[in-house]
């Protein structure tokens, strides 16, 4: 069976986003190469669970971590459903397969004095990629946009008169963000900037290199990731950390939480609730200072 055609299912079907059917890809054209290489096997649709556990033994002896060895399966696990559905396969390998241990991610928010302190940084910077990153940075911590909906951002997205920005989120789910009259204003800055570039060659979307071409995801990562290791000593520094942080702020000052669900993107209330961990702090130090009988 042809991974285009699983391809084609991803995209029209369940409606996944570019950058996640690349990774799907990625991650069966690697076992294809691990079957053919190691097994002989012509096509991996025929592939028993030996081969995909001697598969997994390899990434782990490989220094592969077990969360990125579990989405690895994940991979082939939908792949399978996918050939299971279409009746190419009567059952799958991966079965009775068990996802292996990981330990949990404790993903640290940044302070909003960190906040304040990067926003500090740009002060008197008068270039165009310190207005723009500004905008990122803004935009990512008022928002709690993701960031492959931050670069896709076009600019008729954008409703001034609405004060809102509307989104694609994943699976083509649209959502509008409301829009701070503080972004706004730095949404204004950065227009001018942009529009005085030499060359646009990218005049639908918002945000752009210096070049005049659209930015992408590594780009966005090293944004966030220069600015704030000059005001924080965190070990993660990324824009899903500006997302937590976001979410986490928000429920800090008393934010419902399914407000935030539908700010944040989340199809279900279980996907937000991580973000209450840290907000559990905040409650239990409220709880001693303000509980007559404490």
């Amino acid at each position: 069976m042809s991974i285009s055609h699983f391809v084609n299912y991803l995209e029209l079907e369940k409606k996944y986003s570019e950058h996640t059917v690349a990774a799907y890809v990625k991650d069966l054209k690697d076992f294809q190469h691990f079957a053919v290489n190691e097994y002989q096997y012509g096509d991996i649709v025929d592939v028993n669970y030996s081969v995909i556990r001697s598969w997994i033994v390899s990434l782990v002896d490989a220094g592969i971590s077990n969360r990125t060895v579990n989405r690895k399966i994940s991979s082939l696990k939908t792949y399978y459903k996918f050939l299971l559905k279409t009746g190419q396969v009567e059952a799958s390998p991966l079965n009775k397969h068990r996802s292996l241990k990981t330990s949990k991610k404790i993903q640290v928010p940044f302070s909003e004095s960190e906040i304040e302190n990067v926003m500090d940084l740009f002060t008197g910077d008068g270039s165009f990629e310190g207005r723009r990153d500004r905008l990122i940075i803004e935009l990512f911590y008022s928002s709690g946009i993701r960031r492959v909906e931050l670069i896709n951002i076009k600019l008729n997205d954008i409703s001034w008169a609405q004060k809102n920005l509307k989104v694609l989120g994943k699976r083509n789910k649209e959502r509008i963000i409301p829009l701070l009259p503080s972004v706004l204003a730095t949404l204004q800055e950065y227009l001018v900037f942009r529009n005085a570039l030499a060359e646009i060659k990218d005049r639908d979307h918002l945000f752009l290199t210096s070049k005049g071409v659209k930015i992408y995801a590594n780009l966005v990562y090293r944004v966030i990731n220069s600015y704030f290791s000059r005001v924080s000593e965190k070990v993660k520094k990324s824009p899903h950390i500006l997302r937590h942080s976001f979410a986490t702020h928000l429920l800090n000052e008393g934010a419902d939480i399914n407000s935030v669900k539908e700010l944040l993107g989340h199809a279900s209330l279980a996907s937000t609730q991580v973000y209450t961990r840290n907000s559990i702090a905040k409650l239990k130090e409220v709880y001693k200072k303000t509980h007559p009988r404490n």
